[in-house]
């Protein structure tokens, strides 16, 4: 038996290096090369790419625009903790709102780009028919359509589908308060703001966090995934990020040692987020 499962998890562990670290590996190595993919011939160049990658300007557009759909995370937190401060008042009929904040979250952010697309029709499109209504005609705009406001059009789904899934884990850490806690703190007075900031709010501060590590992945899948389905990058680069600058460098201009030095980039740049809060979570459960 014992033999039996070590064999078992071996292979899970061969299997996993292999697809999972032997990819990395084998992406590190083809991008000191000038590989365009469609023939099976290449050269050694060193940093050539990664020269190239740092000093183009539409690398730099796409790094920024990648920053800029990180404003995502913070909002979704905040929008997920003001729902989570809601279910704690434990309203009728708690289960069916709770169903209701985790519907987007279960759509495919191809569904959720095409929905959007809809959405933010300049002409016919519910955001703007919904703001003619109310007076506010004054804010609707192209929407995606503008290189202006098409990062705006991207953030807005992103927060629509992520703060529902911080809502439930911000609820989950609400509803661990003792209760000695929180009738002790009525006790001496204290009204349902300085509870929920002195009380309930630094119990918050774990899960907080894991929301947002969470959300950075989301993210990233996002910035490919949502984008590229509602606008492909466009109009022109406006709404170019690292991820679609590794596919359009890769699989589209077959400039694939090129794309490889981007994806290790951004590579780098989730190692950077992920490793402190593993290192964290690893100090803290020892």
């Amino acid at each position: 038996m014992e033999r039996t499962t070590f064999l078992t998890v071996l292979v899970l562990f061969a299997l996993a290096a292999y697809f999972v670290y032997g990819m990395v590996a084998w992406n590190l190595a083809i991008s000191f090369t000038d590989w365009r993919g469609a023939v099976p011939t290449y050269n050694f160049v060193g940093l050539s790419n990664y020269s190239s990658v740092i000093t183009s300007e539409l690398f730099g557009k796409s790094f920024l625009n990648t920053v800029i759909l990180f404003s995502a995370i913070p909002l979704s937190i905040l929008v997920g903790l003001f729902l989570a401060f809601l279910l704690n008042q434990r309203p009728m009929g708690l289960r069916i709102f709770i169903l209701i904040f985790l519907v987007p979250f279960a759509f495919s952010l191809v569904v959720t780009g095409v929905v959007w697309i809809w959405m933010f029709d300049p002409t016919r499109g519910a955001v703007n028919s919904i703001l003619r209504t109310f007076g506010l005609g004054f804010l609707a705009c192209d929407w995606y359509l503008s290189p202006r406001t098409v990062l705006i059009s991207m953030i807005i789904p992103m927060v629509w589908q992520f703060s529902g899934y911080c809502a439930l884990i911000l609820f989950a850490g609400l509803r661990s308060v003792p209760r000695k806690e929180l009738e002790e703190a009525r006790r001496r007075g204290m009204g349902w703001w300085k509870i929920f900031w002195k009380v309930e709010f630094p119990r918050l501060r774990i899960p907080i966090l894991s929301c947002a590590v969470v959300l950075f992945v989301f993210t990233l899948k996002a910035a490919f995934d949502l984008v590229w389905t509602m606008v492909q990058g466009g109009p022109g680069t406006a709404s170019y990020n690292l991820p679609i600058l590794v596919f359009v460098e890769a699989y589209q201009k077959l400039n694939v040692a090129y794309g490889a030095a981007v994806g290790n980039i951004l590579v780098l740049l989730v190692l950077c987020i992920v490793l402190p809060y593993v290192w964290w979570t690893y100090r803290g459960h020892r």
